[in-house]
């Protein structure tokens, strides 16, 4: 079954406020491979482990409709409440069971979501509801982030690896499929029209408060606050003390820049 780690309704408005809308390189690569492989219209996209709906908004330009499902209640709360999105929707349910008829999605999506399916039971829901030449783009990051500023880089990348050392023994087996970007998931799907970019490099300019926040999103953050709230909340003040002294600056709203490695799994349903 789906992997339920994300259901606090304070974990889910961390989600909302600190996520990332998925890059506009990422978008177009999945869009320019839709148009390719199954060509227009697109009438419906449907974003499976959807969270606060970041993935989904980005699609509604390009879609008649979008629905967004999440295992967790409170994270399809926080997404229903952004409004503005008229062609969009949101249902609560599971990767590996899809209320939509065979062969009626046009594509299928996962953002940073889909290591925590069912991978087996994932798939076969996929081939059925997808169209023929129907696509399914897989997408998230692994643990490869750097963070630069002036000279100071390579000590604030050493910051970080000593956060993710801390939190590494409240990592879920789940999250190595993440890290692996999807290379046995991939390997399972059943059709030969598919492929796998492991490095799509994204950097973008982030406040020293946005990257700490960032982090508070983690599941193996939230799991080490609910074993030890006292030495959690003290990690992440630690760490933007000692972030605010490398970079000698006063204020978190500082900018640094934030590099993720992006990866996507591709593919193409046979007519």
């Amino acid at each position: 079954m789906t992997a339920r780690m994300f259901e606090e309704k304070q974990h889910a408005s961390l989600y909302q406020k600190y996520r990332f809308d998925p890059p506009d390189e990422l978008k177009d690569l999945i869009l320019q491979y839709l148009d390719k492989k199954k060509g227009k219209p697109h009438q419906l996209a449907v974003d499976l482990g959807c969270g606060t709906g970041q993935n989904c908004r980005s699609l509604t330009k390009y879609f008649e409709q979008v629905v967004g499902i999440d295992v967790s209640e409170s994270q399809i709360a926080e997404a229903r409440a952004v409004p503005g999105f008229p062609n969009l929707s949101y249902r609560v349910g599971t990767a590996e069971e899809l209320s939509f008829p065979d062969g009626s999605v046009d594509l299928l999506t996962a953002a940073n979501a889909a290591h925590w399916f069912d991978a087996e039971r994932f798939i076969k829901e996929a081939m059925r509801v997808l169209k023929p030449n129907g696509c399914l783009a897989l997408f998230g990051y692994g643990d490869y982030m750097k963070i630069h500023y002036e000279s100071c880089g390579d000590r604030l990348n050493d910051i970080y690896e000593e956060v993710m050392q801390i939190l590494l023994p409240y990592t879920s087996s789940k999250v190595n499929g993440a890290n692996s970007k999807l290379k046995d998931l991939f390997e399972a799907i059943p059709i030969p029209d598919k492929e796998r970019i492991e490095s799509i490099p994204i950097k973008q300019q982030l406040s020293i408060k946005t990257v700490i926040g960032f982090i508070q999103t983690f599941s193996m953050y939230q799991a080490y606050l609910r074993a030890d709230p006292s030495a959690a909340t003290a990690l992440l003040e630690r760490t933007t003390s000692r972030i605010l002294e490398e970079m000698k600056v006063s204020s978190t709203e500082t900018k640094v820049d934030f590099i993720l490695e992006y990866f996507c799994v591709l593919a193409c349903k046979p007519e």
